[in-house]
């Protein structure tokens, strides 16, 4: 399917602001790559083409950006959408707002062990941005918001990015600047479709690098498109390691009581021994991963460049107390520009 002339105006345009939106990186980010650590962990594999998969507790690894839920164990054959299909209609209806709160467990606060170290920086409260929002996913498991998408601009105004590991499921919703509480979402309740990821996708290892996924929004009951809504990101590849961003994202309550939008400006560095992102700025706990980390951001629209997602090693940071401290991310190339194209035919 080709693109209309317009939109691939605009999106080689925003790929060229991203190019050179971040610092130019240090002329070690060009160095050889070396092997990654690895630990043992069972992977969950996706096909490359548009295949929705089964309804199941989403987040699978042990890192601790993943909200800690049961394994669904591995998945590598495409499952077809039940008949009917899920429709935003139907993640409406599902995802009313008691059923939202029926679903969170009672509010905590996060152990923190006695004497640890305060982080350089901490994300701060706020009231969300339109294009970043939260997955819900529908099951014998259903339970509270696990990971963080956002909007990316495309042909066809219906793309979200998140970490590949996050795992929708065949029955999900996604909630554009989720609020807490509230009797009606600002930007409504969508039914996410078809879910696009590499098929050899992890949290280890090499398989670590490509931990990002697409996935489809269908229409609202009004045929509106979900970017025409909410505005979008423009993706673009990984300018180097050395990059200025913004990175904003939802924790779930139960590992932060407020249960409200996180945001952190910061710098990233590169990842030792992988060819990953790295950011210090505490907050960021689990239910964050699939967080966009943008730059080029703009106040006025609300708007930037995503060069990343909280994703990769260990599910996007190090696992043990305080790991909200230290996030990681995918390094966009190649890899997951192809992935996008394959997704914005859809």
């Amino acid at each position: 399917m080709r693109w209309r002339r317009g939109e691939a105006a605009a999106v080689a345009l925003g790929l060229a602001l991203c190019l050179t939106a971040a610092s130019v990186s240090r002329a070690a980010d060009a160095a050889t790559v070396h092997p990654h650590r690895t630990r043992a962990a069972p992977l969950s594999t996706y096909a490359p083409t548009p295949t929705p998969t089964p309804a199941a507790d989403p987040e699978t690894d042990p890192g601790h950006h993943p909200d800690p839920g049961p394994n669904p164990g591995p998945n590598s054959h495409p499952t077809p959408h039940p008949d009917p299909p899920w429709t935003t209609h139907d993640a409406a209806a599902y995802w009313t707002a008691g059923r939202m709160a029926d679903a969170a467990p009672p509010p905590r606060r996060p152990d923190r062990p006695a004497g640890n170290p305060q982080p350089s920086s901490t994300a701060r409260h706020f009231e969300g941005i339109p294009s970043v929002g939260v997955l819900f996913s529908v099951g014998r498991d259903a339970r509270a918001h696990h990971c963080t998408a956002s909007v990316v601009h495309s042909p066809h105004r219906n793309l979200i990015l998140t970490a590949g590991h996050c795992n929708p499921g065949s029955h999900a919703a996604f909630v554009p600047q989720y609020a807490s509480g509230a009797a009606a979402q600002p930007y409504g309740v969508w039914a996410i479709g078809e879910t696009f990821a590499h098929p050899g996708r992890g949290t280890t290892g090499a398989a670590a690098d490509l931990d990002f996924a697409f996935a489809t929004v269908a229409p609202d009951q009004d045929g509106r498109l979900i970017e025409a809504v909410t505005g979008g990101n423009v993706l673009g590849p990984t300018p180097g390691y050395t990059n200025q961003v913004t990175v904003i994202g939802y924790p779930t309550v139960r590992n932060d009581p407020q249960d409200r939008a996180v945001r952190c400006d910061t710098r990233t560095t590169r990842l030792p021994g992988t060819r990953q992102l790295r950011m210090e700025c505490g907050g960021f706990h689990g239910g964050t991963s699939g967080s966009p980390w943008l730059t080029r951001f703009d106040e006025r629209t609300r708007t930037g460049c995503v060069i990343g997602v909280i994703g990769g090693l260990n599910g996007g940071g190090p696992p043990g107390p305080g790991s909200d401290r230290i996030s990681y991310s995918p390094y966009f190339g190649t890899e997951t520009l192809d992935l996008y194209s394959r997704a914005s035919q859809a």
